[in-house]
């Protein structure tokens, strides 16, 4: 049995019940997305062949240190990077370190910012100088199942809508969605309730009410769904070593629909104009 609350009066902790923000919150995740959706922006000129992803890692700290924001990831969990950076087969999570990224390549950059308490998630994928058709209609295709799954939110509707609009596309292009992570409820809390799954079917889940603010965020693989955390207890990859991508934004629910908080003020969160 799932409980709602007001956002304003809940302990800020997961207790398993959903938040509701008033507009208040609304304007607190307006402005922790934008500084997110801006640094994923700026990432398109420095994301090139020969670029080490802990490069990539200290621009996003510093971008950060300088808006006056903290990257939620770093020093969460044991976990020491102010990003992820998930390239070719790796589904989520890839830890940014000193190997160069090559031309061909997709990485996904995973980017949340704490600003004046409210965080701001998302992710996007960058093609690595010219990439092979097939990784570039992978990118179309997730991107296309982020798009379907943020449409089917509206109040009153259950949550399985995301994932049935979701799954039904990607499977529609011959591609599969990974079963092992899901977006989550976001806000005060970097993860917080509910679990949003990015399959299923439009009568499951939970109801969606106005002022409930989550995350999207498909992994689509070329191959199968399957995936494997490797030993260092973050890294998740494909178990066939297919191609896997994953596009990501913060969402609200408003009394006509949703309200995205993680757009691209340049419009370069669509694939092939990063």
């Amino acid at each position: 049995m799932i409980t709602y609350l007001d956002a304003a009066t809940a302990p800020l902790r997961n207790t398993g019940q959903v938040r509701l923000y008033g507009e208040d919150g609304f304007a607190g995740m307006r402005k922790a997305c934008a500084l997110t959706a801006r640094c994923l922006d700026a990432l398109a000129d420095i994301v090139k062949p020969g670029v080490a992803t802990e490069t990539i890692d200290r621009f996003v700290f510093e971008f950060g240190m300088d808006h006056g924001a903290m990257p939620a990831t770093l020093n969460y969990r044991g976990y020491t990077k102010s990003s992820c950076t998930s390239i070719n087969h790796v589904v989520c999570h890839g830890i940014p370190d000193a190997k160069p990224l090559r031309e061909g390549d997709i990485v996904n950059i995973d980017v949340t910012y704490i600003l004046d308490g409210w965080h701001g998630d998302s992710s996007r994928m960058y093609p690595v100088g010219q990439i092979k058709r097939a990784a570039e209609r992978l990118l179309e295709v997730t991107h296309e199942c982020l798009m379907r799954g943020v449409a089917a939110v509206r109040p009153g509707a259950r949550t399985g809508a995301i994932g049935q609009a979701i799954q039904a596309y990607a499977e529609s292009e011959r591609c599969s969605v990974v079963r092992d992570f899901c977006g989550h409820g976001v806000g005060l809390l970097f993860h917080d309730a509910p679990n949003i799954l990015h399959y299923g079917h439009a009568n499951e889940g939970i109801e969606m009410r106005p002022g409930m603010i989550f995350t999207i965020e498909p992994m689509i693989n070329l191959g199968r769904p399957h995936v494997k955390v490797l030993s260092d207890g973050w890294t998740a990859v494909t178990r066939d070593r297919s191609l896997s991508a994953q596009y990501e934004h913060t969402v609200g629910v408003t009394e006509s629909g949703c309200e995205v908080f993680t757009l691209s003020p340049a419009g370069l969160d669509r694939p092939g104009l990063a």
